[in-house]
């Protein structure tokens, strides 16, 4: 039986949850599909709406960013209701008529018996490439693929089309982009038609009925981000401290008129009051790590900023009326915030006159002040001093309404919008969060870096926007296809990488990269190569024995195939999406495997515990001990002094080497001590037998 390491379970550990919470499936909300081709991450439900607890038993779970790292989740809750005035229910549910009507999925009501999904598909432009690491297919994020269609200028579409209580069909067309410069947002393409249309099958229809005042509500309960929700504080991960704040409401002589062309709402991890740090929180900085919930390793950086993104979505297009498709500057017609934990969140009831009316009230008030101003009235962000809560218990959510809308039997109104999320890199985040814990920045300094990730933001969502309005809209320049399959190997001298590339579809190349990170899947990834577009194979004989690796490779376009266009830096070569080819499990230089057990030898020895990261293998394993010259199919044991059998490895992988981190069969750390290990060749039953000590 394998033993793994320290590193191997956190890495395998990592890939599984990544594998558990990714896979499409059937969940309390329906089938969910992910969109993972990017660096923003985000799971969607074919109810039309991701509600809180709806694909996994977590507040803050999916709109993950950066998702090169593990639990940068944003998403606490969605909501998506329809209203509308004076409709009759079919006869099938009662035949009355309310003065409001109003269907609901999310925040916390799944749709069931509302909404009736009728179709939900993936798109992709190629089939998913595979990564093998050491001949084992790495974990992938599960993006099965029900159509392939080679010319479409997004990487992955889905699908989604739903019949509802009132009539109204729902064909919502989600698109995701790996091009470097689009990555980071997800374009929502929603039209509603008056099909009159109930259940999946139709067999419920409505009479020929206007849809009177129809309006599209959303709810977005952001919490920025699980990374730091037990650093900083518990209530964090409902969003209790989170700041909304809005452009483009009309109400920017209030607040400023900067950034006003935009019609959007977006959030950050704000003031949090309640003192379980004493530092300023902004951009929730680590001082103490803490491993409470899984959610950060022991030996994370201390003083990094863990939740320094801001996110949102915007509007790019909202019809003017039904049969007439201009876009209509003045939608949403309703901005602002709700509490979060309002009655109104939960236990809604398509046959309750009173609530349905409390919900319409909602959908129809226009535009509120702005939550962040009311928090903070001179909008000092950077000294932050009032209680983004106010009084609530859950914090508040952003909303957007659309509408009203008279829709006759078989009209449509179309409404575009694409959520994002950008902030600070996360190298700037570790130095700008050890500057302020060393005392070289002050909070208010570090609290305007911060700040900055708005304007990153807003960038991403001036790129929708061009990405939109580009050509005859999503056409920005094309990154190319990446390698269809990726190979990493541990070899005994190098490790080999070695791909498959067909060049006769996609754009053009120039060549390939190769990146690397050690010890840990999310560290800092640093180009080994660049290769011709001829090449399929690279040695990587740069890399050090005991160590994990981890890479992706991405193939470089031509500089001349970059005409610009949708805020695309004009002439630069285009990258295949990463996450096509990152590997996700480790690999390690092997050495070469030994012709006599006799040969094996145990690596330090003596080990000292304490000892400097430099004289070991690695921050990442420094409890780990090596076995070298060993044959490449034998058994490894290791007994105490007294002769008890603590921990033992069937080594079969045709190397010379085996690690030990120094844990006994019973996930228990060794003491100080003298320990044996005996090697047993399988395959000619020699025997070799060594001491060894370990020294606290």
């Amino acid at each position: 039986m394998k033993i793994f390491s320290n590193s191997e379970r956190k890495n395998i550990f990592i890939g599984f949850l990544f594998l558990f919470l990714i896979s499409s499936s059937i969940f309390p909300q329906g089938r969910t599909k992910w969109l993972g081709v990017g660096s923003l991450h985000n799971w969607y439900s074919e109810f039309g709406a991701e509600i809180e607890h709806g694909l996994f038993a977590s507040q803050q779970y999916g709109l993950r960013w950066p998702a090169s790292h593990p639990f940068q989740d944003m998403q606490a809750a969605k909501a998506f209701w329809i209203g509308v005035k004076n409709f009759k229910d079919a006869d099938q549910f009662g035949g009355n008529t309310f003065l409001h009507k109003v269907v609901h999925v999310g925040p916390r009501v799944t749709g069931a018996n509302e909404f009736f999904p009728v179709k939900f598909e993936m798109y992709g432009k190629f089939e998913q490439p595979k990564v093998y690491v050491d001949g084992n297919l790495s974990f992938q994020l599960s993006q099965e693929i029900d159509k392939l269609n080679i010319d479409q200028p997004y990487d992955k579409m889905i699908y989604n089309e739903i019949n509802t209580m009132v009539g109204a069909t729902v064909k919502r067309k989600l698109y995701q982009f790996s091009q470097e410069y689009h990555d980071n947002y997800i374009i929502h393409d929603v039209t509603i038609v008056n099909t009159g249309n109930v259940d999946d099958d139709s067999e419920i229809e409505l009479p020929n009925t206007t849809l009177e005042d129809l309006y599209l509500y959303y709810q977005y309960r952001l919490a920025v981000s699980r990374n730091t929700r037990y650093v900083i504080g518990n209530a964090t991960g409902w969003g209790i401290n989170t700041m909304c704040d809005v452009r483009g409401d009309g109400l920017g002589e209030q607040y400023g008129t900067e950034d006003e062309d935009l019609r959007a709402n977006y959030a950050w991890h704000g003031y949090y009051p309640a003192k379980e740090v004493d530092y300023d929180n902004i951009g929730a900085p680590i001082w103490v790590p803490t491993t409470a919930g899984g959610l950060l390793t022991a030996t994370d950086t201390v003083g990094r900023l863990g939740s320094a993104q801001f996110c949102g979505l915007i509007t790019l297009h909202a019809d003017q009326r039904a049969g007439n498709n201009s876009d209509d500057l003045s939608q949403p017609s309703t901005t602002g915030f709700v509490g979060s934990d309002e009655p109104y969140t939960s236990k809604n009831d398509p046959f309750n006159p009173v609530k349905m009316g409390v919900e319409y009230g909602l959908m129809e008030r226009g535009h509120q002040e702005r939550h962040a101003y009311v928090v903070e009235p001179e909008g000092k962000f950077t000294e932050p001093s009032g209680n983004p809560a106010l009084s609530s218990s859950g914090g508040y959510s952003n909303v957007n309404g659309y509408g009203p809308y008279t829709l006759a039997p078989g009209d449509s109104i179309r409404i575009i919008w694409a959520e994002g999320a950008s902030g600070l890199s996360w190298d700037n985040c570790v130095s700008i969060g050890k500057d302020y814990k060393n005392g070289i920045i002050d909070a208010v300094t570090k609290n305007e870096f911060v700040l900055t990730g708005r304007d990153s933001l807003f960038q991403t969502f001036r790129r929708a926007i061009e990405n939109y309005n580009f050509g005859e809209g999503f056409t920005i320049p094309q990154n190319p296809l990446p390698p269809s399959a990726f190979y990493v190997d541990g070899k005994g001298d190098r490790i080999e990488l070695s791909w498959e590339y067909d060049e006769g579809v996609g754009p053009a190349i120039s060549g390939f990269e190769m990146y690397r990170a050690r010890e840990k899947v999310d560290s800092t990834y640093y180009l080994v190569n660049t290769a011709s577009p001829i090449e399929r194979t690279f040695n990587d004989t740069s890399a050090v024995r005991g160590i994990d690796y981890f890479y992706y490779i991405q193939a470089l376009g031509l500089a001349s195939d970059n005409s610009g266009g949708g805020l695309t830096p004009t002439g630069e070569p285009l990258r295949s999406g990463r996450f096509y080819s990152q590997t996700y499990t480790p690999t390690q230089l092997k050495r070469q495997a030994a012709e006599k057990v006799s040969e094996f030898r145990v690596v330090p020895n003596p080990y000292i515990r304490g000892v400097a990261a430099e004289l070991t293998f690695g921050d990442d394993a420094l409890n780990r001990i090596a076995f070298f010259n060993i044959t490449g199919d034998c058994k490894i044991q290791i007994y105490s002094e007294m002769g008890e059998l603590i921990w033992e490895v069937d080594h079969n992988n045709g190397s010379g080497d085996e690690f030990w981190d120094q844990t006994t069969s019973s996930n228990q750390l060794v003491v100080s001590g003298v320990y044996i290990a005996v090697v047993t060749d399988n395959i000619t039953g020699e025997k070799s037998i060594q001491k060894f000590a370990i020294i606290q």
